[in-house]
């Protein structure tokens, strides 16, 4: 590939990076041949009926055959029931040509089997028991129906969509035995009797703008439509740029799965973005379900929603009887098989811990990564990034971690430093270290081709890339110019890349130095839409568009690896960009290229929100937007807004202005600063909801719906959040506003709900409804609810890991019964000792004006700090005395009221240690 070409490709990269996403450069559903023939099957319907005779039973399956009746091509089926009411459902050609992809590596591991009772098989319907939970299997036409606690809660195949290309010799080529296909008895090849044909110019090959897709192996689809008529409203399936709630597709382009680099993108659009995550909800007042369609290919998912119209649906469904279908989505994918799991709730919480329970979560992420980042695209040199630091320290801005972008690299070649910008990393790094804080350098799958970079020498010569369906290694075009692809897919390669982060050999950083993997959809500028060809060949002979959503997973697994190896007892933290089911395990997401203006800023909430009850609780957006120049106002209330989500970190384009803090301003400097120190205050909150995380599945940031799923008008507001169950936040995202609308749920059908207290003046709010709130400049409106008990660090430092010592402040925020219970859980912040005990993890518990302590737990952790103050909300009058009781010793401590709070002083007792705290009043 000429130099010259090289060089006109990135430049208009960097041209379309300045212009904005071209929605043209990217496929409709129309012009994706599979999604188009699949899509047909919605107006007239497909015929698969269970095969009578074929069924058997198992402790935990049940398994059969399947026949399409229109070409009588057969297909195996197998329904599985899993541990936590979850069931399992595939489907796959009994006799394939050759065998079909099934997706390896998003699991978390095998699921844990549950057990199943055969009821009765009579007139074409079976019906098997697991624990609470029912399926109901009917022959012809073939569907199941799902029930838990005997609602039907999921119907599969109701509407008759399912749709499974199966694979054929393509038309006048002679039939020659390939892999998979089976001999009879005399030796001959025995063929599928095929009664069909697909009239399809996309079938065998296709072609958009530029590019010629081969299609090898012909037409191979995948379709199925779930049901849920327990539900009211649908969502799931990030990544988009979309409301929470899910829209009806109907006369338009379905949701598209499909991992791309989109930059600038649009908002409120259907369109795929970085990551793909094919897990669905459904949500009614009594139940929620979900389904995980796991399938790695390009994926379109159509949405029925009882009206289009979702406030209209939701009048409708307060008013009365459903007059309409349940809501629904068909998914539907290029290759591979029908493998759906099938999760019955029966609360969104029960929902997203079943899916947590497949796929995993995150680990416990170390503490400095939940602090604030500061990164732009690209700090200059050594002396940039060593001034950036020192200004933070100036102006007294808590900061943590420092980001490099691509320019560090000598000419995008990862791995290695520019020793003119950056001549001494280790000393650059090491002043940083000093100061607690740490360094994230980029790196991403594009390998410059470069015969004197030793990254590439390795990969060419052990045979390392992707290759073309010719053999050849793949060529495309990124940031190197001229690039290749490592095969991520093949272990060997994966292990090879592992081993470049050993500082026996990447020498120039130090085992803090943590990874953000970019452009790992895989980006390719001259590929279409802007990605790899999908006849591509992958280890084990797959094509590229059997496991295109699943690149960057695999990417992912290798860099965790590598920093794993590197220092086997430290927590690795990396940032990526391409995601899939199960990526959770191994990084925090962003939200990508987003724009400098007020609608990304309110995108960011209900991006993330959709992205936590997907496995990512670990995700947040560029403060400021990437492109662009935000003014004064737009970027204090970024930083409000990225300060309580979980992933807080600045960044921007090359060609935008200098954004640092002081740079703006006084004003806006403070404002940033108060928003900042904020989040350090939270971070005890932030690191225990992580380790419940890691525990149980929860997520981190819910929506409303996770706690009140009875409140019809909170199911669809996604400008709210809630921080576990314990602070409700409602950031300003709107310009020019002195109030903000924040609306406090109900708990039941009556209109009841729990009480909140403001966080900044414990002011208590006691309505259910929309509540006009006036805000500052300043003003985050947060509350704690009623009930909870959370911990507090309130001494400013300039980084996380120099707080490790600090003191606590408990905060009781007290329901109408005057009780509340919370948790705090702490460790060394940084190692994985705490999968050995070494932790602390306490349960707080007030009522009847006494607080006491439970341990959970080995308590093996010795911490160095201690509980300085404890504020209680809700207090009707300050008690006329307060006793401690710790080991045996009793002692008396002053409180006075400040606000609406009560604060106690100087307990003094260690977080290790038992106590009783006891209200008097006389």
């Amino acid at each position: 590939m000429g130099y010259g070409l090289c060089i006109v490709a990135i430049a208009c990269a960097l041209a379309a990076y300045s212009s904005g996403v071209d929605p043209n450069n990217f496929k409709t559903c129309e012009q994706s041949s599979f999604c188009r023939r699949s899509r047909k099957v919605q107006s007239s319907g497909s015929k698969y009926a269970l095969i009578p005779g074929t069924l058997n039973s198992y402790t935990d399956s049940l398994t059969g055959d399947l026949v399409n009746k229109e070409n009588h091509h057969q297909f195996s089926f197998k329904l599985e029931a899993l541990a936590g009411s979850t069931f399992r459902l595939r489907i796959d050609e009994k006799q394939p040509l050759r065998p079909r992809y099934k997706v390896e590596h998003a699991l978390k591991g095998q699921p844990e089997a549950g057990r199943i009772r055969l009821h009765t098989e009579t007139d074409g319907e079976i019906i098997i028991t697991s624990e609470r939970t029912k399926a109901v299997i009917h022959g012809d036409p073939f569907h199941i129906d799902f029930y838990e606690h005997d609602v039907l809660v999921v119907s599969v195949n109701s509407k008759n969509w399912l749709y499974f290309e199966h694979l054929r010799p393509k038309p006048n080529e002679p039939t020659e035995q390939r892999e998979g296909e089976q001999e009879d008895q005399d030796g001959a090849v025995e063929t599928p009797k095929l009664t069909d044909s697909i009239d399809d110019p996309g079938a065998w090959e296709e072609n958009f703008k530029s590019h010629h897709d081969s299609k090898p192996y012909g037409p191979e689809a995948v379709a199925l439509d779930f049901s849920f008529p327990a539900a009211e409203i649908l969502f799931g399936i990030p990544e988009h740029a979309d409301s929470f709630v899910l829209k009806s597709t109907s006369g338009t382009d379905p949701y598209r799965l499909y991992n791309l680099d989109v930059f600038e993108y649009i908002v409120d659009s259907k369109m795929a973005l970085y990551g793909s995550v094919p897990v669905i909800y459904g949500h009614g007042a009594q139940r929620t379900a979900g389904v995980y369609w796991q399938n790695a290919a390009e994926t379109w998912v159509d949405i029925q929603t009882s009206e289009t119209n979702v406030v209209s649906s939701l009048v409708n469904f307060v008013s009365g009887s459903r007059k309409t279908p349940p809501p629904g989505a068909h998914f539907i994918s290029e290759s591979g098989i029908v493998d759906a799991f099938i999760m019955l709730g029966p609360k969104p919480i029960d929902t997203f811990k079943q899916y947590a329970a497949l796929t995993g979560t995150h680990e416990l992420p170390q503490l400095f990564s939940l602090a604030y980042h500061q990164s732009r695209w690209n700090y200059n040199d050594e002396r940039d990034v060593t001034a950036v630091s020192a200004k933070f320290d100036e102006y007294n801005i808590p900061m943590d971690t420092m980001w490099l972008d691509i320019e560090y690299t000598d000419g995008k070649r990862y791995f290695t430093w520019d020793k003119f910008k950056f001549p001494q990393p280790l000393t650059m790094i090491k002043n940083l270290t000093e100061l607690g804080r740490h360094l994230v350098v980029i790196i991403d799958p594009h390998i410059k081709r470069d015969n004197g970079y030793f990254f590439h020498q390795d990969c060419t010569e052990k045979g390392y890339y992707v290759k073309t369906r010719e053999g050849n290694d793949y060529e495309g075009w990124c940031w190197p110019g001229s690039a290749s692809y490592p095969d991520f897919f093949n272990p060997d390669v994966r292990q090879y890349y592992a081993s470049q982060f050993d500082l026996s050999r990447f020498q120039t950083v130090t085992a803090d130095v943590m990874l953000w993997n970019d452009m790992n959809e895989p980006s390719v500028f001259n590929g279409p839409e802007i990605t790899a060809p999908k006849d591509l060949v992958h280890y084990g002979n797959w094509e590229h568009r059997d496991v295109h959503n699943l690149y960057g997973h695999m990417h992912l697994m290798g860099t965790f690896a590598g920093l794993q190896q590197r220092d086997p007892n430290q927590r690795p933290f990396i940032l990526t960009r391409a995601h899939f089911a199960g990526s959770q395990r191994y990084a925090a997401i962003w939200t990508g290229d987003n724009l400098a203006d007020w609608p990304h800023l309110q995108h960011s909430i209900k991006m993330c929100l959709t992205e936590a009850v997907a496995g990512f609780s670990f995700c947040g957006a560029d403060v400021g937007g990437f492109f662009g120049n935000p003014d004064a106002e737009l970027l204090e209330r970024w930083y409000q807004t990225g300060a309580f989500l979980p992933f807080f970190r600045a960044h921007a384009h090359i060609d935008t202005k200098r954004r640092e803090p002081w740079l703006y301003p006084e004003r806006t400097r403070l404002v940033i600063q108060n928003a900042i120190r904020k989040r350090y205050s939270y971070l005890p909150l932030w690191y225990t909801a992580f380790y419940e995380l890691e525990q149980t599945g929860a997520p981190v940031i819910r929506p409303l719906l996770t706690h009140y799923p009875l409140d019809k008008e909170a199911f669809g507001i996604d400008n709210q959040l809630l921080v576990q169950d314990r602070l409700l936040v409602k950031p300003v995202m709107q310009q020019g506003v002195s109030k903000v609308d924040v609306y406090f749920p109900a708990i039941d059908d009556k209109k009841n709900g729990d009480l909140w207290y403001d966080v900044d003046t414990y002011e208590r709010q006691e309505r259910v409804g929309y509540v006009s709130v006036p805000v500052t400049e300043y003003k985050i409106p947060v509350w704690q609810r009623g009930g909870s008990i959370l911990a507090k660090k309130e001494r400013p430092r300039r980084s996380a890991p120099l707080m490790l010592h600090d003191p606590y402040t408990l905060i009781i925020c007290l329901d109408r019964n005057g009780k509340a219970a919370g948790t705090l859980y702490l460790d060394d912040e940084k190692s994985y000792d705490y999968r050995q005990g070494q932790y602390i993890y306490v349960s707080y518990e007030f009522s009847e004006n006494q607080l006491t302590t439970r341990f959970i737990g080995k308590r093996q952790y010795k911490s160095d700090a201690w509980i300085e103050r404890i504020v209680i909300a809700g207090l009707e009058r300050v008690p006329s005395s307060v006793g401690i009781t710790v080991n045996g010793v009793k002692q008396s401590l002053e409180s006075t009221r400040q606000g609406g709070a009560v604060v106690i002083r100087k307990p003094d007792v260690k977080m290790d240690i038992d106590f009783l705290l006891i209200l008097h009043y006389a």
